[in-house]
């Protein structure tokens, strides 16, 4: 009981961070990125992403990773928010940008191929940080930011790190839209609203192309990850990538 006690004690410190930097107009992405990179509230994932780095993948072996949290990326103007769950270990922990160099073929192509055909984007792959790409009115970031074991970050890591996503949100006070890739990035943002003292009822149910209105006047979509275990068998086609962003289009027009 004491320790479930000193966690809660420190969830609602972080909170109240969160609160404070959202409150000042001097809140700025640069700042809250360099409080992402500097980050070690998770001693579990930032091993992780230390030994990935150390052992790395073969086709990898001349590169050096980033290994370090990961901060979202793309048009501080955004009015289209996309949360991720975390990067991949030797994708975005090795390029340093969300949904970058997990492969030709992977989630960050497929991903931008979707915002490129969709107009939210000037390319439609994501290879390397200095590749060119460009996002326009939408900014990607995650639930959590570093790789975690698995691809599964527990419950206690995802409450650390939404600190972050508050702060990246209140650095973006145009967001209307937020497409939450996945059920754990979905819930996730709700846990960040809940926080905020939003009182959602009932509360919204996750679905593929699911749009919820929300009390502060947004509209959050569900929709599947693009990962290869979706994209490869089937559960998330191009043509179910598209749906979403036409619904996020039309609501942002």
């Amino acid at each position: 009981m004491e320790r479930k006690g000193r966690k809660d004690r420190k969830d609602k410190m972080a909170l109240r961070s969160s609160r404070s930097l959202r409150s000042s107009s001097s809140v700025s992405l640069a700042s809250v990125h360099a409080a992402i990179v500097s980050c070690t509230r998770c001693p579990r994932l930032r091993n992780y992403c230390q030994e990935i780095a150390r052992t790395k993948r073969r086709a990898f072996q001349d590169e050096i990773y980033w290994a370090k949290p990961v901060p979202g990326f793309g048009d501080p103007r955004a009015r289209l928010l996309l949360v991720g769950l975390a990067p991949a270990a030797h994708g975005a922990n090795r390029t340093g940008r969300a949904f970058t160099g997990d492969g030709v073929g992977g989630s960050g192509d497929f991903l931008m191929s979707a915002l490129h055909r969709s107009g939210f984007a000037n390319m439609p792959t994501s290879q390397h940080p200095d590749d060119g790409l460009t996002l326009k009115d939408a900014f990607i970031a995650a639930a959590v930011r570093c790789a975690p074991p698995d691809n599964k970050p527990t419950p206690a890591e995802i409450s650390n790190c939404l600190p972050h996503l508050d702060q990246e949100i209140a650095a973006l006070p145009r967001v209307r839209v937020v497409v939450a890739l996945g059920k754990i990035a979905f819930d996730a943002y709700l846990q960040l609203l809940k926080s905020r003292g939003a009182a959602i009822t009932p509360r919204p149910s996750f679905g593929h192309a699911l749009a919820h209105s929300l009390p502060n006047g947004q509209l959050l979509i569900g929709c599947y990850h693009p990962s290869r275990q979706n994209t490869n068998t089937g559960k998330l086609s191009p043509r179910m990538m598209d749906e979403v962003f036409r619904l996020a289009a039309r609501h942002l027009h």
